[in-house]
This record gives structure tokens, C-alpha cells and sequence, in this order.
């Protein structure tokens, strides 16, 4: 494809888990920090899809290519410049925040992609990529992505309060992470509230930003919940603490998933780790920022990670750390035991 650039010694697209993101402006370091947590913690091969602005993709290649090779050889890369098949590329690109109407052309552009996770920059994998790309395999015969709530609560949730356009569910989806069939996207007839016969969706992008530009607040994921408000026997949601937020526990607790198993994706959004408002995830982006590659998972992120967390207990998140804690434990153990099994296999031939 014009302008894209590979870096693999051999196609594995069907062994790959494919993992996109779009960055623009100044989200290099936050982008680069979450394909760090993917690495860190995936066991399958990762193929990430990286869209960035033409003055990004130096910076990109410049630092993956400083990874150790103990984990550069777990994935590889491609980077595409931001493009839109339809409508005003200029009318996209100011959509929200920069480029990030982008994810809503995925399905157009990777067309030889079946399936992906779209996540934005500011979310970090405290477990495997691999548990939720697991998800694709429990969508029924009509879903074709899968997003969680926006809120767990309506009478504090802002879609249910706020909207002033159709949304999916009692209190919306949150975009921020997003599993796709790509090729049922591509392949599927969606109902709308434009035309009475279906349109596909770059058919239906345009025209539906068009009738709804006037009432949108967060941009595409506005449009994706009048998506899926039209077409909701196409939506698998999955549980909160597959996107936990700063809403999650800055109210108090209110994502029962997370209190029960650990949040699995942290999803800093509100620019949480680059101020002090809500020190317990700015703690983990830092811990995982500063991470030596090679170093020991427990000496090195696990133990400054409860470190850091004992000067957050004066907030509500901060009160409650086992919900951040307890699945990167989990986590880091399978990676240590399994590192362990690996070592002593090896030596064990000898």
C-alpha cells in the first residue's frame, strides 16, 4: 500500500494478533509505553498497525528498533500515514482529537486483516493481548466488535445524562478499546436512520457524520454508538475491567469486575498520567515507562509499583489498590514461571 512501511522477515498475519493505534501530535512516548505493556506480557506473535503523522514515523522506527531483540522478534510493525476513503479529509482529522476519526476507516484500509484490537494510545495491558483476542471466539453468528460500557451507573453516566444523539444501551460504549471482525464489518449490511435499506460501512460513514456533526460531543465514538444503537445484535460488550477508567473509582468504586479479578486493560484517559489528579494511574504508565526491558518483572515494576501506590491511599482510586494490583501479579507470575520452564527445558537437552 502507498506509504506504508513493513518491518518482518515473513508474513504470519494469520498467527499474528493484530493490535492498531493512532497517534498524532504528542502521543509518541504514551503510544510507545502501550506497545510496551503488549510485548511485555503477550505470548502469541503481535502485529501491530501503527498510524501516525509523517513526522512521527522516524521517532517510531528510531525507538522500536532500540528494543532488545528478546522482544523485537515478538512482533512486527507496519506504519501508515492517516488517510480517510470519504468525505473531508481536513473535517475528519479535526473530529474530536486529532486523527482519531481514523479508527473508523480500519476496516477500509486493512483490508487482508480479519480481525484487530483497536486501542487508543492511552491504555496499558496489565495481562496478555492473548485473553482478550480469546473474546473474538465467543461473538455469536451477528456480533462483529466488542466495546464496554461508557459508565456501569446511568444516573452518573454522561450518555445517559447528556446525549443529544442516539446511543447504544442504557449508558453507551466507550471506544477506547475496541475488538473487530473486520471481515464482517466489510461484509455487512447495517441499518441506519438515513435510508430504509442497509449501507455498508464506508457507505454509511460520511452521510451519517453529516446528519449527526451538530450533536456529537466525542466524535467517533459518538458515531459508533449511533452505530450500534441502529444495529445492536452486532455488539458484543465485554465487562469494565477490560476498559477501567478514571469514572471507575474516582466516584467511588463502581466496576465490579475489576474488584473481583483486577483491572485487565487500564485506560488512562483525561490525561491521568501526565498530571497529579489521579496518582494510582499515573503511578502504573510510570512504572511500566521506566521498566528496563531485561530486568526482573517483580524487582523492577511489581515492587516500585506498590511503592508508589502507598502515597496515592488519600484518593479514592488510591484506596483501593488491590483492583490495580491484583491481575499484574497474576500476569507477571506466568511470565516468570514460564520463562522459568523455558530455562530449564533448555538446559535440561543439554
Amino acid at each position: 500500500k502507498p506509504g506504508e512501511q513493513k518491518h518482518s522477515k515473513e508474513p504470519s498475519s494469520l498467527q499474528c494478533m493484530h493490535l492498531a493505534v493512532v497517534a498524532c501530535g504528542d502521543r509518541l512516548e504514551e503510544t510507545l509505553i502501550m506497545l510496551k505493556s503488549a510485548v511485555l506480557f503477550s505470548n502469541r506473535r503481535l502485529c501491530f498497525h501503527i498510524f501516525a503523522e509523517d513526522s512521527l514515523k522516524p521517532e517510531f522506527e528510531k525507538k522500536l528498533q532500540e528494543w532488545p531483540s528478546s522482544y523485537t522478534k515478538k512482533f512486527e510493525y507496519n506504519i501508515y500515514p492517516i488517510t480517510f476513503s470519504v468525505g473531508n479529509a481536513q473535517e475528519w482529522k479535526k473530529l474530536f482529537k486529532p486523527c482519531a476519526a481514523q479508527r473508523l476507516f480500519l476496516p477500509v484500509i486493512l483490508k487482508d486483516v480479519d480481525s484487530l484490537l483497536y486501542v487508543d494510545t492511552d491504555v496499558l495491558f496489565l495481562r496478555p493481548i492473548d485473553d482478550i483476542w480469546h473474546i473474538l471466539t465467543e461473538f455469536n453468528s451477528t456480533q462483529l466488535a466488542a466495546m464496554a460500557p461508557e459508565h456501569e451507573i446511568p444516573k452518573i453516566g454522561w450518555y445517559s445524562r447528556f446525549a443529544r444523539h442516539p446511543y447504544y444501551g442504557t449508558t453507551g460504549v466507550n471506544s477506547g478499546v475496541m475488538l473487530m471482525n473486520l471481515t464482517r464489518i466489510r461484509n455487512t449490511q447495517f441499518k441506519n436512520s438515513m435510508i430504509p435499506s442497509g449501507l455498508t460501512w464506508e457507505e454509511m460513514l460520511y452521510p451519517l457524520y453529516q446528519k449527526y456533526k451538530n450533536y456529537i460531543t466525542w466524535g467517533d465514538q459518538d458515531l459508533l454508538n449511533i452505530i450500534f444503537y441502529f444495529n445492536p445484535e452486532c455488539l458484543y460488550v465485554f465487562p469494565c475491567q477490560w476498559n477501567y477508567r478514571p469514572d471507575h473509582c474516582m466516584y467511588g468504586s463502581n466496576c465490579k469486575g475489576a474488584e473481583e479479578e483486577g483491572v485487565s486493560i487500564l485506560h488512562g484517559n483525561r490525561g491521568v498520567y501526565h498530571d497529579d489528579k489521579q496518582p494510582t494511574f499515573k503511578a502504573l504508565y510510570e512504572v511500566i515507562r521506566d521498566f528496563p526491558f531485561e530486568d526482573n518483572l517483580f524487582q523492577s515494576l511489581y515492587y516500585p509499583l506498590q511503592s508508589k501506590f502507598l502515597d496515592t491511599v488519600h484518593t479514592l482510586c488510591g484506596r483501593i489498590p488491590q483492583v490495580f494490583l491484583k491481575q499484574i501479579e497474576k500476569t507477571m507470575k506466568k511470565v516468570y514461571e514460564n520463562r522459568v520452564i523455558v530455562y530449564l527445558g533448555a538446559n535440561h537437552r543439554y
